[in-house]
């Protein structure tokens, strides 16, 4: 996995996924990744990266750390 920082929406997902989260599904004004019992929100499609910041928030909702990430 590249540092920790900005990543491109597919990169998150592709990795998300190699942490057990099922494939993005439809649902209200987000789509969302499923593993087990957890419902992890993932930003809607734009031009830019998703920030260092924003990246955190998702990883903290997924109760996934700052090392697990990095030795994905």
């Amino acid at each position: 996995m590249p540092a920790f920082g900005p990543i491109k929406r597919q990169e998150l997902i592709r990795q998300l996924r190699k942490l057990g989260f099922e494939r993005p599904f439809s649902g209200g004004n987000h789509q969302y990744m499923i593993k087990g019992h957890l419902k992890l929100f993932i930003p809607n499609p734009h031009h830019g990266d998703i920030s260092r910041a924003l990246l955190v928030k998702i990883l903290r909702q997924a109760s996934i750390d700052k090392e697990e990430w990095e030795r994905l």
